[in-house]
């Protein structure tokens, strides 16, 4: 758990939010800045695809049923809760938009990878699971966010959707077809890979708070605002671990799909959603926008990370 803490990506992170609040960029620096991001944006998409097997789309028919659940709970569950915190007011005022798009926002990748592995489960399903909640994103996040979020910021208007088509789905498309010529190349490098994506979040992050910041982002929160948000972060994630576990369970997954289930169902994408934040928002509502997911993310690896190994030491004595 203090390891999860000392995250190097986390502390940049807070480091970004920490350099937009005393330095932001303005004037021509955010447009150049802007534009950077972009293209940021656009690479990322590209690599995300260029990753994905082409094998991995043809086998997510084997377990439809499981990849079915893992999409169930990420597009069906999280917005329920979402929507039941937002209406009951617990979740309401400046938070409340930040909240709905946490929920709307495709599963990790690599975290739910990692962690199926560590916990025993079938790792080859996890690859297919949150490869496919990723592709969806790309159309259901969009989409959800115009039904659930219209008057909050965001915006699906004809511009937006040619956005979404250049920035995001093109450059994923095109990575794909690429897959044979550099998913070879990108596996054999992967710090580099992984330098693109973690430097586009942190240029996204920093970009995006730095347009909050000089539209006063502090001054419309409190301290006891962050704390209700992590409370609520802690209050999303247990009810979806419990209920994908026990969804697992009562679909009659052998053990290792329901430990795919608990993972790829229970996690939001930073890699994902800040870039899509920053195309789905006006730039003024971005900040407030991925602030609940920045935080939701730390929290899912610190959980994640006691219960994997807690299901790795339950199952060790089964494989000796």
């Amino acid at each position: 758990m203090i390891r999860a803490l000392l995250d190097p990506f986390l502390l940049l992170l807070v480091g970004m939010v920490a350099l937009a609040s005393v330095a932001p960029a303005q004037g021509e620096t955010a447009i150049w800045l802007g534009h950077v991001a972009d293209a940021a944006i656009f690479l990322l998409f590209f690599l995300h695809g260029a990753r994905l097997p082409h094998a991995a789309v043809k086998d997510g028919l084997l377990k439809w049923r499981l990849h079915l659940a893992v999409l169930g709970s990420t597009y069906l569950l999280f917005p329920l809760i979402g929507l039941g915190l937002v209406h009951s007011g617990i979740a309401g005022g400046v938070l409340a938009t930040g909240i709905l798009f946490l929920t709307l926002v495709p599963s990790t990748v690599q975290s739910s990878i990692a962690f199926t592995a560590m916990a025993r489960g079938d790792v080859a399903a996890a690859v297919v699971s949150a490869a496919f909640s990723n592709i969806a994103g790309l159309f259901l996040t969009p989409l959800l966010v115009a039904l659930i979020l219209k008057g909050s910021g965001a915006a699906m208007s004809a511009n937006a959707v040619g956005t979404i088509l250049v920035q995001l789905l093109l450059p994923f498309v095109a990575g794909h077809l690429l897959h044979a010529r550099l998913g070879g190349f990108l596996q054999r490098h992967r710090p580099l890979t992984m330098l693109v994506d973690r430097g586009s979040i942190l240029l996204v992050v920093y970009a995006a708070f730095s347009h909050a910041v000089v539209m006063h982002l502090w001054d419309q929160l409190s301290a006891t605002d962050l704390l209700l948000l992590a409370a609520l972060s802690i209050l999303i994630l247990g009810l979806v671990l419990a209920a994908t576990w026990w969804a697992g369970k009562a679909l009659g997954f052998p053990l290792e799909d329901r430990v795919v289930l608990l993972f790829c169902g229970s996690k939001k994408s930073l890699a994902s959603g800040v870039p899509m934040a920053g195309v789905l928002f006006a730039p003024t509502a971005v900040g407030l926008a991925i602030l609940p997911l920045m935080l939701f993310h730390q929290i899912q690896l610190i959980a994640c990370a006691v219960i994997a190994r807690r299901l790795a030491d339950r199952a060790e004595p089964e494989r000796t």
